[in-house]
């Protein structure tokens, strides 16, 4: 088992993935997937991370945290190694709008039971707030647990929730 973290997109979240993966005490190996980008420069490549993170997990059983970009990475991931996905957490969606979202997350649920997956979302965090968020995820689910958390940024500082859901 290993739980696997997919950050945000911009470098700052490397600290923030750090941070949490020193946090969590859940009796295997916590994992932070450093985008190529940070490495490399460039871009995100969806396909090239998604193959970096298969490298990275091979065929291991996981759980996932995710934030911002790496909620859609995660969405996009998890139907093709469902069998391997625990648990997992989504935080800070980024964006609910594209229409691509609803289709990911319901391909998604397909896969996982709806009680291993919980998102978390910031009350007014500055790309989506709680309301939206929840409005969404529930547009595809109504029983997908969604809890909000009283910031007003794009910071999910919360490895003891992550590390509850997931033991």
């Amino acid at each position: 088992m290993k739980t696997v973290i997919l950050p945000g997109l911009s470098e700052h979240n490397r600290e923030w993935a750090e941070e949490i993966a020193s946090q969590m005490n859940v009796g295997h190996e916590v994992i932070v997937h450093n985008w190529r980008h940070w490495l490399e420069g460039g871009s995100l490549s969806l396909k090239s991370e998604l193959e970096k993170i298969l490298g990275e997990i091979a065929d291991d059983e996981i759980n996932i945290i995710a934030k911002s970009v790496g909620v859609f990475v995660a969405l996009n991931l998890i139907p093709k190694i469902s069998s391997q996905v625990n648990k997992v957490i989504l935080c800070g969606i980024a964006s609910v709008v594209a229409e691509d979202r609803y289709a990911l997350v319901e391909s998604t649920l397909a896969k996982i039971p709806v009680e291993n997956i919980l998102c978390i979302q910031n009350e007014n965090d500055k790309f989506v707030p709680y309301a939206e968020a929840e409005k969404f995820y529930h547009s595809v689910e109504p029983k997908l647990k969604v809890i909000s958390k009283p910031r007003s940024d794009h910071n999910y500082p919360y490895p003891e929730d992550f590390q509850k859901f997931i033991a």
